[in-house]
């Protein structure tokens, strides 16, 4: 059961991520639209799992390497928008989030 602690970390997380990819992030996405659709954060607020769908889906895999890389960086950006609300900043692990795409193969099938 998740905190009212840790929902509201993990929108305040949302949210300034996804400004963040889309202000910043085209250069990440190879010119994709990138989603944050999901943040869970950890009971201690010390670390993140952030779930990320993007548009078109072809660009996936290069873009999550791209992301993965760029951790580091994204967590300090992340840091100077949230510093004033938050004393640590969590560490941020990134997933993909495909339900998209299952939902659309599920949806094919049927027809």
């Amino acid at each position: 059961m998740e905190s009212i602690r840790q929902s509201k970390v993990a929108r305040l997380l949302q949210k300034d991520l996804g400004q963040y990819f889309q202000l910043e992030g085209s250069p990440l996405g190879h010119g994709g639209m990138i989603t944050v659709t999901i943040v869970r954060v950890s009971p201690d607020l010390g670390s993140a799992k952030i779930y990320l769908s993007i548009f078109p889906s072809e660009k996936a895999e290069k873009a999550m390497e791209e992301i993965q890389d760029a951790t580091k960086s994204i967590r300090y950006q992340l840091g100077k928008k949230v510093r004033h609300q938050l004393r640590v900043v969590p560490e941020l692990h990134f997933f993909l989030d495909d339900s998209l795409d299952y939902a659309d193969k599920i949806d094919d099938l049927l027809k």
